[in-house]
């Protein structure tokens, strides 16, 4: 298939971003239990996800879910592709910035 080392390359930093939102999402609850992080949603829906939560795994799920649809159609829809890599890069960014920050 001529987009494999795409989809490598997403699922890569996919892996990144599962291993940067359950050290997160562990600062999170520590937040929580301390009386912090009073929010409902990490992302705006404008952002692109289906899903809303206040923890980073499930975005991270949402994103598996869609490189496993991306993965099986026989050619990449570009449109797709682009909105896959917004997404997964809005996530990365955020992760980023909270790690800085805790």
């Amino acid at each position: 298939m001529p987009h494999t080392k795409v989809i490598e390359q997403l699922k890569e930093n996919l892996q990144t971003a599962y291993r940067q939102a359950i050290d997160a999402d562990a600062k999170l609850d520590e937040l929580k239990k301390a009386g912090h992080g009073k929010f409902t949603s990490i992302f705006t829906l404008d952002q692109g996800f289906i899903i809303s939560s206040n923890r980073f795994l499930p975005y991270v799920q949402e994103l598996v879910d869609d490189l496993t649809t991306l993965e099986s159609q026989p050619t990449l829809d570009p449109v797709a592709l682009e909105t896959y890599v917004r997404q997964l890069g809005i996530l990365l960014k955020t992760l980023q910035v909270f790690k800085k920050q805790s």
